[in-house]
């Protein structure tokens, strides 16, 4: 049995989904009800209390451990999922964690997640590390401001990076969980070419078929706006990334393509497959 925590979030869902068509016998883990493919077992658990897992991870065989915003937050114990897992008998794990780590490692928030990571190399587990980018999905923030207005607001908007499909992500963490053969591995993750929000709201335009205007919003304003959704150290960081993108981070990683054997998905792509989201 495989445990998938975040099951109902971007990288997550289309993740479960993989398994559970793939024949795999799946527990999803998520904060709040949510519905699930057919034949998979959904738990409700807050994955700041690491001892609520207990029941979750007993049986388990490998876990998808997903660092998300509220995973940062005073009080959160990553690293207690892994001990648990371990505890429970658990053979792998595999950590999303982020491209930060190695492109800003000296962050609080950088810090931490590589603390986790560390943890997870020392504990005796099969292990994979997954380092994503940008997420493609992060233009679901903008999301309402298409649908009423046709309007795209963001800072920096000549200033790209590779983002990332979370499909690509689901993908790659599926392959980690099936096959001995990512073990011991990290992989950065990236799509196939840097795409600036402007070049962003063009796509999305192309996907309505309608033009969608580009709004220029200073770096406080969109700080402002992240920090209703996520802690603020995490948005200034994700900000640093956005305004200012060192080589490391405008680089396109081939690991997507070494892992599935194909190209990593364009942002057209994934405009076009959530389309819906912005009518």
């Amino acid at each position: 049995m495989i445990v998938v925590t975040g099951a109902t979030g971007n990288v997550g869902r289309p993740l479960t989904q993989a398994l559970a068509e793939a024949g795999r016998p799946v527990t999803a883990v998520s904060r709040h009800a949510a519905a699930v493919p057919d034949g998979v077992h959904h738990v409700v658990a807050d994955l700041t209390d690491p001892a609520g897992l207990e029941p979750v991870l007993a049986g388990a065989e490998a876990l998808f451990l997903l660092l998300s915003g509220d995973m940062h937050a005073a009080g959160a114990g990553p690293a207690g999922i892994i001990g648990r897992a371990v505890a429970s008998g658990v053979r792998r794990v595999v950590l999303m964690s982020s491209q930060g780590v190695a492109t800003r490692p000296f962050g609080p928030t950088r810090i931490a997640v590589r603390a986790v990571e560390d943890v997870l190399r020392g504990s005796g587990l099969d292990w994979s590390i997954l380092r994503p980018g940008g997420f493609a999905s992060n233009a679901l923030w903008w999301a309402e401001s298409v649908r009423e207005q046709r309007v795209v607001a963001a800072p920096f908007g000549d200033v790209g990076v590779p983002v990332v499909d979370p499909a690509d992500i689901a993908e790659v963490a599926a392959a980690c969980l099936s096959d001995d053969r990512h073990s011991g591995a990290v992989y950065e993750l990236t799509g196939p070419a840097v795409i600036t929000p402007r070049r962003q709201a063009e796509a999305i335009g192309a996907a309505l078929g309608a033009p969608v205007r580009f709004h220029d919003l200073t770096r406080e304003e969109a700080g402002a706006a992240m920090a209703r959704s996520m802690p603020v150290e995490l948005a200034e960081d994700t900000l640093d990334i956005l305004g200012s993108p060192n080589p490391a981070e405008l680089r396109v990683s081939p690991d997507v393509q070494q892992v599935l054997g194909r190209a990593a998905r364009p942002f057209a792509d994934w405009a076009a497959r959530n389309v819906a989201a912005f009518r």
